[in-house]
């Protein structure tokens, strides 16, 4: 049986980038998308009546900021009205009493943004396993069993990146692209970082369907056709 999601984040363009990140994964499907915080509950009540078509809600990715409540907050509402969902945290946001908060709550993971689809895949199973391991009725878990499923929560993973690529040049260029105010070329990040312009844009390119970087033409320029590469 799918593992059904409920995608929550205020930014149209990031929640449908989740959205289609959880469609791409087996054993998952998306439940649903709310903007803010009083259509996620919206949704979730819904789910819990067993009203379609957002019925057996499992998983909540949640964003932080949302125009209405703040994320801790609509998590806080969650727990009182006893909506029996786990929440994942994917946000921009890296205050520690944040991330201590959400710990607290019970929020199961917390993926800071940007990120490639390769994480979040790795992520979203470490969950599934977490999931499926405690999936007893109503037996009695043994110490061994809640030891796995913990463990499986918060394995590391090894998120597959496209052949020839490194996770520390992708970081590198993740880092060199948000550093830079205005969009940058491939020429240009690969000068910056002393990489082949052909190396460069294949990370970046990598970058833009993982969903992290979004890409324009650059017009005015002579010579070859020339993109741009800015972070979302």
């Amino acid at each position: 049986m799918s593992i059904r999601v409920l995608v929550v984040d205020d930014e149209p363009i990031t929640a449908e980038a989740h959205a289609e990140y959880v469609r791409r994964l087996p054993g998952f499907e998306v439940a649903g998308v709310a903007g803010d915080g009083r259509e996620a509950l919206r949704l979730l009540r819904d789910s819990a009546r067993g009203e379609p078509p957002t019925s057996s809600i499992d998983l909540v990715l949640l964003d932080m900021n949302l125009p209405d409540i703040h994320g801790l907050d609509l998590c806080r509402r969650i727990r009182a009205s006893g909506l029996e969902v786990d929440v994942i945290a994917i946000t921009a946001v890296r205050d520690v009493a944040v991330v201590r908060a959400s710990v607290s709550l019970g929020i199961v993971l917390y993926l800071i943004k940007p990120f490639t689809f390769s994480t979040f895949a790795a992520k979203l199973e470490n969950y599934r396993g977490f999931s499926a391991t405690l999936e007893l009725g109503d037996a009695l878990a043994t110490q061994s069993e809640v030891d796995a499923s913990f463990a499986s929560l918060r394995a590391a993973g090894q998120p597959q990146l496209d052949k020839g690529l490194s996770q520390p040049t992708l970081d590198a260029v993740i880092a060199a692209v948000r550093a830079n105010e205005a969009a940058v070329s491939a020429s240009e990040l690969g000068a910056q970082l002393e990489l082949a312009r052909v190396t460069a844009r294949r990370y970046l390119e990598h970058l833009v369907g993982a969903g992290v970087l979004e890409r324009a033409p650059r017009y005015g320029t002579p010579g070859r056709p020339e993109y741009e590469y800015r972070a979302r």
